[in-house]
């Protein structure tokens, strides 16, 4: 009997009728098993694990956000910003709505985007953006090469479980789930590093606390 016989051969037996189906453990940590949301401990792990992936990260008190977006920009000698929805001015900044959409190519003309996003997660470092009114369309977040996100302090989960419960009302509306943990990046050629391959290539993640 050759490999490929032998092969097909176990493949009809576990799919004939009466084949032994193997107990599939379940013990492994599920939704609301660690802390809550917002827990102290869990913002400084994501703000570890996000800094671990090459994102700058910043814990930024309500009250200086704007100043913290401006900051951020001045370091990237950017000034021309597109946002997902109307927000308040930003003193020497450019905010254009994406409404109606911008054009991939006029995105990739300005100097970046700030968004918001649905959650992060403590335990990879990631920010999930679910194509909601915080987080934008998928495009608006992936053509410009500099993206600075805000993140709800309230709003980091501990674990994967965790975040995938909190994000199933926006996958039952059908909505389009991007998680991102640090700047596009890819080492697929010659096992070099290039970042801003799929995405922004740099990432800026300001922290607002409560």
């Amino acid at each position: 009997m050759s490999a490929r016989d032998e092969v097909l051969s176990r493949i009809r037996a576990a799919l004939a009728p009466g084949g032994a189906v193997p107990e599939v453990p379940r013990a492994y940590l599920g939704a609301g098993s660690g802390p809550a949301a917002g827990d102290a401990a869990v913002v400084a792990r994501f703000c570890e694990r996000a800094a671990e992936y090459r994102a700058t990260v910043r814990r930024v008190p309500a009250g200086e956000l704007d100043a913290a977006v401006a900051g951020a920009c001045r370091e990237q000698g950017a000034r021309r910003l597109a946002v997902p929805a109307r927000r308040d001015p930003i003193p020497g900044l450019e905010l254009l709505v994406d409404d109606p959409p911008i054009s991939a190519r006029d995105l990739d003309l300005l100097d970046g985007v700030l968004s918001g996003c649905a959650l992060a997660i403590a335990e990879t470092g990631t920010i999930v953006l679910d194509g909601g009114e915080r987080s934008g369309r998928r495009a608006l977040t992936l053509v410009p090469d500099f993206h600075i996100c805000l993140v709800e302090a309230a709003e980091v989960h501990a674990s994967v479980p965790d975040a995938i419960a909190a994000l199933a009302p926006a996958a039952a509306e059908g909505r389009p789930l991007t998680f991102v943990s640090g700047p596009s990046a890819t080492s697929d050629i010659e096992l070099e590093r290039v970042e801003g391959v799929h995405g922004p290539r740099t990432l800026v993640i300001l922290v607002l606390e409560a």
